[in-house]
């Protein structure tokens, strides 16, 4: 059982830094919770107890951006992503935790390269809106990287932020897309066995730092500077992807 004063702390903190992202950032950094968790917990269980967290967020956030996104590349997204979802779902079936704690850790570390290199010049952005084509790879694989650690967000942006999207359009895109695609992930998250009734108590704990996080992150979506808040998040994803990758080859 993980209820205890130092995973309440770190889940809630986890959970409510989420909350933030999924409410207010485009949900790039929803997945640094997951990740934290895993650090001090399975990773089976860390997105397992993520998840209806995660559906929980979607939810809160639907409200106010509801019909602010763009409607072609949403579904371009979502249809795409289901096959990643379904080659997420027979990965996790053949691999062990140790290779899931080192692929979150380099989906970390990874984000953190390409947005440094992008500031830095060194990768220059898309001045191109992508095609269909690119929308269903890069969904493809946002749906595999959201089924094994929740991470979609950052391929889901290259194809959304291509298109120039308002602030608020990108944000409302994203709620829509990963409410339909973390929807879908539940179905095989309950034949892998990720939910538990002990996953499940945690998750109605939980529960209302999620909520908070929600709240605080539209309110931050018209108040706070996205540089700020990106830039406590690539520290966090650079500390807990080194000790993943760490924990993992160890």
């Amino acid at each position: 059982m993980y209820l205890n004063f130092e995973f309440i702390l770190i889940a809630a903190f986890a959970t409510v830094f989420a909350g933030i992202s999924k409410g207010g950032f485009g949900s790039n950094a929803a997945f640094v919770s997951a990740a934290i968790l895993a650090t001090i917990i399975e990773p089976g269980s860390a997105i397992g107890i993520m998840l209806p967290l995660l559906i929980l967020m979607d939810l809160g956030s639907l409200k106010p951006f509801w019909k602010k996104w763009i409607s072609r590349e949403s579904g371009i997204l979502v249809l795409g992503s289901i096959p990643g979802v379904i080659l997420g779902a027979i990965l996790y079936s053949n691999v062990s935790a140790d290779f899931f704690r080192f692929l979150i850790g380099v989906i970390c570390l990874a984000f953190v390269l390409w947005q440094t290199l992008q500031k830095w010049n060194v990768i220059q952005k898309s001045i191109r809106p992508l095609s269909d084509f690119y929308g269903i790879f890069l969904g493809c694989f946002a749906g595999f990287t959201s089924f094994i650690s929740h991470a979609g967000g950052p391929a889901a942006a290259i194809y959304l932020l291509s298109k120039k999207p308002t602030k608020t359009e990108y944000q409302a895109t994203t709620v829509i897309v990963f409410w339909a695609v973390n929807l879908a992930k539940a179905v095989p998250y309950t034949f892998l066995g990720l939910f538990t009734l002990e996953t499940l108590f945690l998750d109605l704990i939980l529960s209302p730092f999620a909520l908070i996080g929600v709240w605080i992150g539209v309110k931050a979506h018209y108040m706070i500077s996205e540089r700020l808040f990106f830039s406590f998040t690539y520290i966090l994803l650079t500390i807990t992807g080194a000790r993943l990758i760490w924990i993992a080859l160890a």
